[in-house]
């Protein structure tokens, strides 16, 4: 009777440790379900950022030699913007109505926030523009190699985001390192008006950082982004044209196959470069996205040099490839934990 009653517990038991197994063996299928889902969205994330980072950087490159052409055949910059700004809001519009992408209609409470999105866009591309009359490019890009450590800390303080690494702080030493020394042996660092190149450098801090936390904090697709900010700054830029009287130059400018082209051209790549910007922008950090632009613009000079008649020296191109690759050792800083409240969607 105690052997029945032994083996009748012992069946109790063994029921009750096959529950568990199966239990177990439940909750470890689960758990790699759930690990292969989160490998596999790791996966998209990570393709979707390789993806904006080479078509920004393409867009990037690629506006910088077209706008060069569009300024040339059509001297009057405030009215070419325009035009790409304009052609921009309605290019995206129309295809939006078509259904070939997905934009968003403009609602009051997001048009104000991107109403300042749209002039520090604005600002940022003027004072550049000073800037380079009164600086060479080169030493252009020895301020703009700088750009991501100040951008590190604004992140570090307005975003949310942890400082850089020593890795990462070692790669932004390096990049702005190499672009210094590419300048001493190249170039002559000039500078002959000091208030633009300050000016440039706060409109530029408040661009990365403002537009990064309007991305952040207002829902609105990459293509809805572009679309807000190029309508926005169509009107700025129309007065902007009216008090730099520039389009006085269209009453006797004669219009050529060559110009249009130009315009035409500038305009097309105003449309990808704007939409890949904040594809990027919503993909990655503020700093992140400021080491990506440096890349773009040390990249640009490389190809200059080896295509026009400017040949770098081996020194020169050595500390530019020096930049280059010391980019390519930045790690984005993770968030803090937790959000401060007032940045969190």
């Amino acid at each position: 009777m105690k052997n029945h009653a032994a083996a009748g517990g012992g069946g109790g038991a063994s029921h009750h440790h096959g529950a568990a197994a199966v239990k177990q063996q439940q909750q470890d299928s689960h758990h790699h379900h759930q690990s292969e889902a989160e490998k596999k969205e790791a996966a998209a994330v990570y393709a979707k950022i390789v993806f904006g980072i080479v078509a920004y950087a393409s867009c990037s490159s690629m506006m910088l030699i077209i706008n060069k052409l569009a300024v040339t055949f059509l001297p009057a910059p405030s009215v070419v913007l325009f035009c790409q700004l304009l052609t921009s809001a309605v290019a995206i519009k129309a295809m939006h109505e078509g259904g070939v992408v997905e934009s968003d209609p403009l609602v009051a409470e997001k048009v104000k926030p991107f109403m300042l999105v749209a002039i520090a866009f604005l600002g940022a591309l003027y004072t550049n523009v000073k800037t380079l009359q009164y600086a060479n490019v080169e030493t252009f890009i020895v301020f703009r190699s700088s750009t991501p450590i100040m951008i590190a800390f604004l992140d570090y303080v307005f975003l949310g985001r942890q400082l850089p690494n020593p890795r990462s702080w070692l790669s932004l030493m390096a990049i702005l390192m190499g672009a210094i020394a590419y300048v001493f042996t190249d170039s002559n660092f000039e500078v002959k008006a000091y208030t633009w190149v300050a000016a440039w450098f706060i409109v530029f801090a408040f661009d990365q950082v403002y537009i990064k936390f309007a991305v952040d904090n207002v829902k609105l697709t990459p293509w809805g982004r572009s679309y807000y900010t190029n309508l926005l700054a169509v009107g700025p830029v129309f007065l902007l044209g009216l008090l730099t009287r520039e389009h006085e130059i269209l009453t006797d400018f004669e219009w050529s196959t060559a110009s249009i082209f130009a315009l035409s051209a500038s305009c097309v790549a105003g449309v990808l470069m704007s939409y890949s910007q904040f594809l990027l922008r919503g993909l990655i950090s503020a700093t992140s996205f400021t080491v990506v632009g440096t890349m773009c613009k040390i990249g640009t000079v490389i190809i200059n040099c080896m295509i026009w008649d400017k040949h770098a020296s081996m020194e020169g191109l050595i500390a530019l490839f020096i930049c280059i690759f010391s980019g390519l050792f930045y790690q984005q800083s993770p968030l803090r934990n937790p959000i401060p409240t007032h940045m969190r969607n």
